[in-house]
C-alpha cells in the first residue's frame, strides 16, 4: 500500500510563515504544504484574497531548523515532516466555507459541470459545500442569476485545493470508466500551470524592468538638472 504525503496541520498558515521568515525557494514550500506553487506567489506578492496569521513549523514540531537550512542551502532539497499532525476528523455537514466566498460558489459550482461532467452532484456538493438543488438550478439554467454566473476554477476562487479537485476528477473518472492516457493528462495539467506561472514570472520581470527605466531616467534628469545649476550647458 502506498504512503499518502504528510502535510502540515495548517498548510496555508504554514507557507505564510515560511515565506516570511525563510529563504526557501516557492517549490519548497508549496511541495511541503501541500499547495500549489501559484497559491504560495500570491502569499509572497500579498495578492492572496485571504491573509493568513503565518504558523511556526518548527515551535509546532513539524520542522527542524536544521532542516530548513538544509533546504536554503539546496534549491532543489525537499522538506521532509519531522512530526506529522495529528489526525482531525470532519464531522459530517456541509463544507464551510468563509463569508467572502460564498458568493463565487455558482461560479465554482459552474466550472466543474462544464469541464467535469463525470462528477456526480454528490461529489460537488461535498467538495464546494453546496446542495444538490442549487447545482441542478445552475445545470438547467433555473438558477435565480445565471445571466451573472461565469464559470471560474473553484482552485482559483479559494473554494477548494488542487491536491482536493484533482483527487475528485480521478475518483469520479474511474468510477465512470473514463479510460485516459494518465501521462497525456499529467502533461496537459502541467503544461497549463507552467504557462500560469510564465505568465507570472513575465508580468513581475515587465514590472521590475519599467521601474528600472523609470529609475534610471530620474538619475538622469537629476544630473542634467545639477549640471545645469552648476552653469554648464547640456550641450
Amino acid at each position: 500500500m502506498s504512503q499518502q504525503p504528510t502535510y502540515p496541520l495548517m498548510p496555508h498558515a504554514t507557507a505564510s510563515w515560511l515565506v516570511d521568515n525563510t529563504a526557501l525557494t516557492f517549490e519548497q514550500i508549496a511541495e511541503f504544504c501541500g499547495l500549489h506553487i501559484l497559491e504560495v506567489q500570491a502569499m509572497a506578492d500579498d495578492l492572496a484574497g485571504q491573509k493568513y496569521t503565518g504558523r511556526d513549523p518548527v515551535h509546532s514540531g513539524e520542522l527542524t531548523q536544521a532542516e530548513i537550512e538544509r533546504g536554503q542551502a539546496n534549491p532543489d532539497y525537499k522538506l521532509r515532516m519531522q512530526k506529522a499532525p495529528l489526525s482531525v476528523s470532519r464531522t459530517k455537514g456541509p463544507r464551510y466555507t468563509p463569508v467572502s466566498k460564498r458568493q463565487d460558489k455558482p461560479d465554482g459550482i459552474a466550472w466543474i459541470l462544464r469541464n467535469h461532467p463525470e462528477i456526480s452532484d454528490a461529489q460537488i456538493g461535498k467538495l464546494i459545500g453546496t446542495t444538490r438543488t442549487t447545482i441542478a438550478a445552475i445545470r438547467d439554467r433555473s438558477h435565480w442569476n445565471i445571466g451573472n454566473i461565469n464559470p471560474k476554477d473553484p482552485v482559483t476562487l479559494g473554494l477548494c485545493s488542487q491536491r482536493e479537485l484533482d483527487g475528485l476528477v480521478a475518483k469520479a473518472a474511474k468510477r465512470a470508466g473514463i479510460e485516459e492516457d494518465e501521462a497525456a493528462n499529467t502533461m496537459r495539467l502541467g503544461s497549463d500551470r507552467d504557462a500560469l506561472i510564465e505568465e507570472l514570472r513575465a508580468e513581475r520581470e515587465a514590472q521590475s524592468k519599467a521601474a528600472s527605466e523609470a529609475a534610471q531616467e530620474a538619475e538622469a534628469a537629476a544630473w542634467l538638472a545639477a549640471r545645469r545649476a552648476e552653469g554648464i550647458s547640456d550641450s
